[in-house]
């Protein structure tokens, strides 16, 4: 049985791992107002909570609002954010979008969903951010989801691709930030339960089971079963590119080697 010192504990890793990851990437400064993009899962609940924490003791003010997309999946609870919201006394909206209807028409059966949906929510997002007076956006995705993504890039696409912990949309007005980058999934997934978050489950991509990120992850645990530490090791070489000793051109000046050697006075 966990206790409140299991609570405790875990909190302090999640604390000390999105502390970390915020001053690394130097995601929040001062007047900020940060559009938290909650879902109703476990990684964005927590999001909140450090949110939340940081407010409260941290030495940046900075503002937020908390907004959800109600995508009218079928069955959606509807109450269940906005009584938790209100309990918690934080500033939200809700942003009523069908695109579930959209999805369900355009995506052949038996196709996967995700790529559409991330599209068109993640459109929806950038507009209510504006809409909000919002100058970054804040998504909950973890360690693992950026380790997965690396490797569904590098085996699907050709291509060495993570999710960045902070990047400019194209559109150039808005900063996506993820704060719990450096967080494991266990911890959050403990730190979860042991909160008793008012989990909402996702009847679209959460539902299908040959997702090529479920095959991913299966094979990235069982790696940490066989060789233990994998997934730290992983992500350190995502922080640790060296781009002389790869491929890309465009990356890394080839071209001047040459030059550069001749310019020796042997």
């Amino acid at each position: 049985m966990c206790s409140m010192e299991d609570l405790k504990k875990v909190r302090k890793k999640i604390i000390s791992s999105t502390s970390k990851c915020i001053k690394e990437f130097n995601m929040i400064q001062e007047g900020d107002h940060i559009m938290v993009c909650i879902s109703g899962g476990k990684d964005s609940y927590t999001m909140l909570d450090m949110f939340i924490h940081f407010q409260k003791y941290g030495d940046i003010p900075f503002e937020i609002t908390v907004v959800n997309m109600d995508q009218k999946q079928p069955g959606f609870p509807e109450k269940v954010l906005p009584e938790y919201l209100n309990k918690l006394g934080v500033r939200f909206h809700i942003a009523e979008k069908d695109t579930y209807s959209i999805v369900m028409d355009k995506i052949p059966e038996g196709k996967t969903m995700c790529s559409l949906c991330s599209r068109l929510r993640r459109g929806t997002l950038y507009d209510k951010a504006r809409e909000l007076g919002c100058n970054k956006l804040a998504l909950g995705h973890h360690r693992e989801d950026i380790i997965e993504t690396f490797f569904l890039n590098l085996f699907f696409s050709g291509k060495l691709e993570a999710m960045p912990p902070k990047f400019k949309i194209d559109e150039g007005d808005l900063l996506v930030i993820r704060p719990l980058s450096f967080c494991k999934e266990d911890d959050i997934a403990t730190y979860s339960s042991l909160k008793e978050f008012p989990i909402i489950p996702c009847n679209l991509c959460g539902s299908q089971e040959n997702l090529q990120r479920k095959k991913i992850k299966s094979l990235i645990n069982d790696w940490e079963k066989d060789y233990p530490n994998r997934k730290s090791i992983i992500f350190n070489a995502l922080k640790n590119i060296s781009p002389s000793h790869m491929l890309d051109s465009k990356l890394y000046n080839f071209f001047q080697l040459q030059a550069e050697l001749e310019k020796i006075d042997i």
